[in-house]
């Protein structure tokens, strides 16, 4: 089932608003030992979830929107809905260097960068 402009419009704005983070920014991130170190990891993989999130976030920053495929869309919204679950969970202290943190930093997104 293809989205339409509207849908597609809509799912690109609360992207932009749900990846805070650079795709340079991300891929750094991502190289780094406590990013590889979080999130749930599906048996016989080595990679979590999140970080092959990141990964493919860093992808559709690098494709023209002309380009993006209904797959990516539906990552775009898995992103979203990631992102808004889990900024709604975080703990009370010790953010900067918290599991929950690094968790959101591999789906794009840092909670302590101030949006807008």
């Amino acid at each position: 089932m293809s989205l339409s402009d509207g849908e597609k419009a809509k799912i690109r704005s609360e992207y932009r608003d749900a990846v805070n983070m650079t795709p340079k920014e991300l891929e750094r991130w991502l190289e780094k030992e406590e990013s590889k170190g979080v999130g749930f990891t599906r048996d016989g993989e080595d990679e979590s979830v999140g970080h092959h999130s990141g990964r493919r976030i860093v992808e559709i920053a690098g494709t023209k929107q002309g380009d993006l495929t209904d797959d990516d869309y539906a990552h775009m919204r898995k992103v979203v809905a990631y992102v808004r679950r889990h900024c709604a969970q975080g703990p009370s202290h010790d953010v900067e260097t918290s599991r929950w943190r690094y968790s959101l930093m591999n789906w794009g997104h840092d909670p302590l960068r101030k949006s807008g």
